[in-house]
């Protein structure tokens, strides 16, 4: 208290200095028209781009949860597209429910950890178990373009091996001829934006600037986009040939992701499991 005495002491003119500027501009604006007038008008301005600029700066606080929204209601609208496009519009049959029975389930997510730089990549999203999530299940992104296959999930998360992986394997078409081929990533380049499509009969005609799309023999979709061919000239062998793509995606810039659910999946890998084995 003697501290703050002795401050105020020390410094009593330019307080009472201070004191009589507001007294005095207070009279001012009290007793006169013009200058009440400019004093409101400016000073409702100036609350006008203080309350704009504090909504722009609550907007972007709340942007992560807008954008968790937008993508929930996106899966929910590729899940009845899915529905609708599955239907057979050539058979003659009574549809009661116009979106049918989905067999793809969109399950949106949000990317909390990726890598692209080691030879084997995983992405860990914020969904798990509980969500309807587990191992296996195809992964896409928002836009365009593969993503991988669920690893392992627990309650609330799940990892993802990406397809940047040398494990990650993916059954693809070229668009225009439905040449089919595997998709891989990293054969003796380790771009982030690039990958290889194996085992593609040599008899097919591939071109720059094909097309590649998810071809439907695996756990897919069909008709995910996937890249556009970049090199047709990668030979593997007297039969088969290896083409380069570019990648639809940007690795390196995942936020948000859908995980696919295919409602019989489990009804298919259990009747394939009945098939005798090679020998």
């Amino acid at each position: 208290m003697r501290n703050l005495w002795i401050f105020i002491n020390r410094y009593n003119a330019f307080f009472l200095f201070v004191i009589f500027f507001f007294i005095g501009i207070y009279l001012t604006v009290k007793n006169n028209y013009y200058q009440r007038s400019i004093t409101i008008s400016s000073t409702n301005e100036l609350v006008g781009n203080t309350l704009s600029n504090l909504n722009v700066v609550k907007k972007y606080m709340y942007l992560g949860n807008v954008n968790d929204s937008l993508t929930q209601e996106n899966a929910k609208l590729k899940t009845e597209l899915l529905a609708i496009q599955n239907i057979d519009t050539s058979k003659d049959v009574l549809i009661k429910d116009t979106l049918g029975v989905p067999q793809y389930t969109y399950l949106s997510a949000r990317v909390i950890k990726n890598s692209i730089t080691n030879r084997n990549n995983f992405i860990t999203i914020n969904q798990g178990k509980l969500h309807g999530i587990g191992p296996n299940m195809p992964v896409i992104s928002p836009g365009r373009g593969v993503v991988g296959f669920v690893q392992d999930v627990s309650d609330h998360f799940s990892t993802v091996r990406s397809l940047l992986n040398k494990d990650t394997y993916i059954s693809v078409s070229v668009k225009r001829n439905n040449a089919v081929g595997s998709l891989v990533w990293g054969e003796g380049n380790f771009d982030f934006q690039k990958a290889f499509i194996q085992e593609i009969p040599n008899h097919f005609k591939i071109r720059v600037k094909d097309t590649v799309v998810t071809s439907g023999f695996s756990e897919f979709p069909k008709g995910i986009p996937v890249g556009l061919v970049t090199n047709t000239g990668v030979s593997k062998g007297e039969n088969f040939m290896s083409v380069e793509i570019s990648l639809f995606n940007d690795f390196s810039n995942l936020q948000y992701v859908y995980v696919i659910k295919n409602k019989f999946a489990t009804e298919q890998k259990e009747l394939e499991a009945k098939l005798p084995n090679e020998e």
